[in-house]
């Protein structure tokens, strides 16, 4: 059977497993050397050059779930969007950002890029023409998410690699809010997708990990910076990587049907100024979401009303950890502005609409009732205290 025709459930399971051929054990072995024999093999495998046995086999599991040729696996996430960038830009060069997204990517930009001479834009919006706006003679990328982190904007994914295409820039992505099992962009013409592996695909909030995926013409020149820059993952963890993907689907459609309930539930409340979340009918890109995504997600965000301390609620919570990262199978709640997006100013904040306010929620797998009490019973709590 081809992997093409294999359903989601299997690919998770069983693409990229590295037979036990010597005992016959029912999951990969590992293999842990860091020295490999040169003469007379196929390869010449070393960690560094992201070739080991564990390294090879994973990475045709990613690239399986995101219908790409092939994939790398790095030690975290920023380490995956780091080298991507500067496989495709020197200096010179420019790149175009959107305006909405993750505080890592957005720093890394703005601190590192003027040691390269790289030139970049940050959009106005998300929309296509905001991308086209900002294209310049020298543009050679367009990076956005879409689930944007962390006010859950959506862009039209197709529509960006189409306008990409037409002027010859590189296109990219990072899947992670959405995670592979509800969207892939390659589907809609996007050259390359990257995802914090540290968050859906690993899952349980253990593994910290990065990936990309994209045709073996993008990886072999990803793959060419990469192994000097020295980012490739130690093979005890792509092993649980691995692991932890077996039950990517399972995991991520039960955190799905939790997010849909708890998004209308708290759109109704009371106490609650706004949700983020593209499942709901308000939200203004719900339509452009059903067209590229299989299901809206397990991440949405929210703001109590004025007068509710959103720390103050994060603290009355009991089930819910008030946590940094995401996707774990436990359900966690952020302040962005204290967090994910803390190394940004406030004006810089305020520019992009990151309130302190806002509260990032990952949903978990746990019971539907038992986390809507949680969040009940904190706010009822909060505002006790708050207007006192």
């Amino acid at each position: 059977m081809s992997k093409q025709k294999l359903g989601l459930n299997t690919i998770c399971t069983h693409v990229g497993e590295i037979k036990d051929e010597q005992f016959k054990g029912a999951i990969s072995p590992i293999y842990l050397s860091t020295s490999y024999e040169f003469d007379n093999v196929d390869v010449k495998r070393y960690p560094r050059y992201f070739n080991t046995p564990n390294q090879e086999f994973l990475a045709k599991k990613i690239a399986a779930l995101e219908h790409t040729e092939a994939a790398l696996i790095f030690a975290s996430g920023m380490a995956a969007i780091s080298h991507m960038f500067l496989a495709f830009l020197q200096n010179g060069d420019h790149i175009v950002v959107q305006n909405t997204l993750y505080g890592g990517t957005s720093n890394f930009i703005r601190e590192e890029f003027h040691k390269y001479g790289i030139e970049f834009t940050f959009t106005n919006g998300y929309a296509v023409s905001d991308f086209e706006a900002a294209i310049q003679p020298n543009t050679k990328v367009i990076h956005f998410e879409s689930p944007s982190n962390p006010l859950l904007t959506v862009t039209d994914i197709k529509a960006v690699a189409d306008l990409a295409k037409s002027k010859g820039i590189i296109s990219t992505i990072d899947n992670t809010f959405a995670s592979p099992v509800n969207q892939n962009p390659i589907d809609f013409g996007i050259d390359i997708v990257m995802h914090s592996a540290t968050k859906y695909l690993g899952g349980h909030s253990d593994i910290l990990a990065g990936t990309v995926a994209s045709s073996q013409e993008h990886i072999d020149r990803i793959w060419n910076v990469s192994k000097n820059l020295g980012g490739s993952l130690s093979d005890m963890t792509v092993w649980m990587l691995e692991r932890s993907m077996k039950t990517l689907a399972l995991r991520v459609k039960a955190q799905n049907k939790n997010a849909r309930k708890l998004a209308k539930f708290l759109d109704k409340h009371e106490d609650i100024a706004k949700v983020y979340y593209p499942g709901l009918k308000s939200h203004p890109e719900h339509e452009l979401a059903k067209t590229q995504m299989r299901d809206f997600g397990a991440m949405l965000s929210f703001e109590l009303v004025e007068g509710i301390d959103a720390m103050a609620f994060q603290k009355q919570l009991h089930l819910i950890k008030s946590s940094m990262s995401l996707a774990g199978v436990e359900s966690t709640m952020l302040l962005p502005s204290e967090t994910s997006h803390a190394l940004l100013t406030q004006e810089q904040r305020d520019a992009v609409g990151i309130s302190n306010q806002l509260i990032r929620f990952s949903v978990g797998i746990e019971t539907y009732k038992d986390l809507k009490s949680d969040i009940a019973q904190a706010i009822n709590i909060t505002k006790t205290i708050s207007f006192a």
